[in-house]
């Protein structure tokens, strides 16, 4: 890859920081705006990586931001937000306003191109608030006629760092079995660094302009079949029941009544209305057309999820 100036965003969060590496090692200068400059300081020390303190809120930041760069690349996302029609105020500023900001900075600018961050099953009338808000992001990445977007849809990403098998790997180290609502819905997993080389190989190739990828995984699970590996990966397996929906709903609203992010949500389980898998019927690009050797979360998810991972980590740290 020839050096490219690249403005990350989002970038120093789970796929962030994969991605700011990968592009790091390819030869890229890449700038990661944060609002806490401790959140990005374990990307410091790649080469080519600059860390700053901004508020992307601001458009004139934003502009600076992106002043002088081949690309801009959106990562920013949530999973939560106060509820709202056809979504919340807060799915609307992170997955709406920002990425229509963002690409009209980067037209006012001259910058000619923009990734940006969706997720599979964003649909305009999708039965969650989250994936409305979603779809109406992959248009506001269209926005500007002058720069040619990339938009990509995975299913949920995992690898090192990542909050969802590591999450319930942990709630099987304290519970005797797991009763969880949407155990019988499909989801086709996509490994972080798969992701991270597609952000990576759209920056050259132009083919790639103006295109949607669905990224799933090579292997179709149920959400209680990768609840129990997550068990068995980590050393302790437990029993996975399925709760009814409807009981589920009334834990979520509870659990959204608690301070910090909740666990779950009631739109996190209208997101599980539908499986989140690639639909082969439709003809959008996905990793093969990227030339991809997709990664098999048997591969990965075992090392990383292990008890005595962290421990490995400090050894390697302490050069043992």
């Amino acid at each position: 890859m020839k050096e490219l100036s690249v403005v990350v965003f989002g970038g120093s969060g789970f796929i962030g920081s994969h991605l700011v590496a990968h592009l790091a090692e390819q030869g890229c200068r890449v700038v990661v705006p944060t609002r806490r400059y401790e959140s990005g300081k374990h990307l410091i020390l790649l080469p080519g990586v600059e860390v700053v303190e901004a508020d992307i809120n601001d458009d004139a930041v934003l502009r600076r931001l992106v002043h002088g760069k081949d690309a801009a690349i959106n990562l920013v996302g949530i999973l939560h937000s106060r509820r709202g029609n056809p979504y919340g105020p807060d799915f609307k500023r992170a997955h709406v306003e920002l990425p229509r900001r963002i690409v009209a900075a980067c037209a006012a600018e001259g910058v000619p191109r923009f990734l940006h961050m969706s997720a599979l099953g964003a649909a305009a009338e999708g039965p969650s608030e989250y994936q409305r808000s979603k779809a109406d992001g992959e248009m506001a990445a269209r926005s500007e006629p002058t720069v040619a977007a990339t938009i990509f849809r995975p299913s949920v990403v995992f690898g090192p760092g990542d909050k969802f098998l590591n999450v319930f790997a942990r709630v099987q180290r304290f519970m005797p079995f797991l009763w969880i609502p949407g155990a019988s819905v499909d989801f086709q997993p996509v490994y972080v660094g798969d992701v991270a080389r597609a952000f990576a190989h759209a920056l050259t190739d132009v083919k790639t302009r103006h295109l949607v990828y669905d990224f799933g995984g090579p292997t179709i699970y149920s959400l209680g079949d990768l609840v129990r590996l997550a068990g068995r990966y980590s050393g302790n397996p437990r029993r996975v029941f399925e709760m009814p929906m409807g009981l589920g709903r009334i834990v979520a609203a509870f659990l959204e009544l608690l301070p910090g992010k909740p666990l779950m949500s009631r739109d996190n389980l209208d997101s599980m209305k539908v499986d989140n898998v690639v639909d082969p019927a439709i003809q959008r690009s996905t990793a093969a057309a990227l030339g991809i050797r997709l990664t098999a979360l048997e591969a990965v998810a075992p090392h990383y999820l292990r008890a005595d991972h962290r421990f490995d980590d400090l050894r390697a740290r302490a050069g043992r």
